[in-house]
């Protein structure tokens, strides 16, 4: 489950930064969806970056989750929180390192105050982390049903 998960978390991320880029007339110069890499899209030119970049962990949060509210099944929440917690987790660690090609110095270089991220951090981590753990317990116990609740 862990790495259906993590395909469809950096496919859905990835994709957002497709979309976004497409709606704010980004040019596409480079993609890699290899979900076994560190997945990428780079544009150039880019006029409205804030678009492009947000638009990767914003939809790599709302698409799985849409699809669970849906689906309704254990295996489709569980994916949803995954890619919730792990959206957060990486705005988080890619502040921390500063490597200019991850996503939150890009973010803070176009122009993003911090704050925003912190909070996009803090909600996605706060919520995902609880929901999260609750479905590997629920998992590890061999406790799932087929129809379950957010």
């Amino acid at each position: 489950m862990i790495v259906i998960s993590w395909v469809v978390m950096t496919l859905t991320h990835e994709t957002g930064h497709l979309i976004g880029g497409a709606l704010s007339g980004a040019t596409l110069t480079d993609c890699d969806l290899a979900p076994w890499r560190l997945p990428y899209c780079l544009h150039s030119p880019d006029p409205h970056p804030l678009v492009t970049l947000w638009a990767g962990p914003v939809l790599g949060v709302i698409v799985p989750f849409l699809a669970a509210m849906m689906l309704r099944v254990w295996w489709a929440w569980f994916i949803a929180d995954f890619c919730l917690i792990a959206n957060g987790i990486y705005l988080a660690l890619a502040w921390v390192s500063g490597d200019r090609y991850l996503d939150t110095p890009r973010l803070l270089a176009a122009g993003t105050h911090p704050v925003f991220v912190f909070i996009f951090c803090a909600l996605t981590i706060g919520f995902g982390y609880p929901r999260f753990r609750d479905r590997c317990m629920r998992v590890l116990a061999n406790q799932s049903v087929e129809r379950e609740p957010t």
